[in-house]
């Protein structure tokens, strides 16, 4: 056979590394195509002028381009066959990316658990992503629900990692020449500083947008995902196509421009739980909660911890008397990003 099934659950093996296909080159074109899809207007990844204020020598491209294409690499390995996506923990931006970067990806299978019908099971993956120059630019966890092609396969034993519940601050990366001390807020677009942001704080970030299925198509094509469930009709019992989970958490952290305009770069993904489906038709909303806030070494920089919610329902709620996700909670994502001081 020539063309490529996809690997089952029962394929995976306990730490083997997988060295993923087709390294991408990115340029100004994803940067545009971003900022089409999502709505995308953080100021250091859209004005070369207002980075080179920053320390930088250009707009570095938005942290979630580098996600998605690292991420993209990985799916024909890890979930062509996926059920679901499921979390993700231990993420770290470990430099910028810049336009003509070229990004491969390798993944590392850490934990394998079979469900209980016996008709899939849960892989655990630690992805690095590496530049031209083999300089690693990310890393994260995650975890991925996969179908067992062949149900009477054997399967190890149960291993689950233990994974840190979050990055701790002494663990971020920041980048080498980001200064903040002749941040310009007006600029930026809000006047909002990190000592103006409480822990507890709750903040609405207002606007919706409603998930078009094109939209979500187009997007999963521009990062290379080719996961059967985002295409193709006919492998959901419902005759629907899921919405690719980073189309959620791109349009949520571009909904929180509305209030923190200022949480310029994602520096750590501490953890993250798509709670429930999203489909073509729903319209999602965001709201953020502070949970840490840190200083770090660097002149005028600070460190914010948030929790962002992406829901077609009301601010504020998320999980129901029994601990569970409600039905219109989509995302629950918690993670680090830079802020001038």
């Amino acid at each position: 056979m020539k063309t490529n099934p996809g690997l089952f659950f029962e394929d995976y093996r306990l730490g083997e590394t997988i060295v993923h296909a087709v390294p991408r080159t990115l340029s100004g074109g994803e940067r545009a195509l971003y900022h089409a899809l999502y709505p995308a207007r953080h100021v250091l990844y859209s004005s070369d002028k207002f980075a080179r204020s920053c320390g930088f020598a250009e707009a570095p491209m938005d942290d979630l381009i580098a996600f998605h294409t690292v991420f993209g690499k990985t799916v024909p390995d890890i979930s062509l066959n996926a059920v679901a996506n499921l979390g993700y923990a231990e993420g770290r931006w470990l430099q910028p990316v810049a336009a003509g970067d070229t990004l491969r990806a390798e993944s590392t299978v850490i934990g394998l658990k079979e469900n209980s019908n016996g008709k899939s099971g849960v892989v655990y993956v630690r992805t690095k992503g590496f530049n031209q120059d083999e300089e690693p630019v990310l890393e994260y966890v995650r975890w991925v629900m996969v179908r067992k092609g062949n149900l009477a396969a054997p399967t190890p034993s149960a291993v689950v990692p233990q994974l840190a519940p979050a990055v701790v601050p002494e663990a971020l990366v920041i980048p080498k020449r980001l200064n903040f001390s002749q941040y310009d807020f007006a600029l930026a677009g809000e006047p909002h500083r990190w000592a103006d942001y409480e822990v507890g704080e709750i903040i609405d970030h207002v606007d919706g947008v409603t998930v078009e299925e094109a939209e979500h198509m187009l997007a999963t094509r521009l990062w290379q995902n080719t996961a059967k469930v985002h295409f193709d009709a006919t492998v959901r019992e419902d005759g629907k196509r899921l919405i690719y989970g980073g189309h959620i958490i791109s349009l949520a952290r571009s909904l929180s421009f509305n209030g923190l305009a200022n949480a310029q770069m994602m520096v750590a993904l501490n953890a993250g739980a798509h709670a429930n489906p999203c489909f073509a038709g729903d319209t999602v909303r965001a709201w953020s909660e502070v949970l840490e806030k840190a200083e770090t070494s660097r002149p005028g920089v600070g460190a914010i911890r948030l929790r962002l919610v992406a829901t077609r329902g009301a601010v504020g709620a998320l999980k129901a008397d029994d601990g569970k996700y409600l039905p219109e909670v989509l995302l629950d994502l918690d993670y680090w990003a830079l802020m001038p001081m």
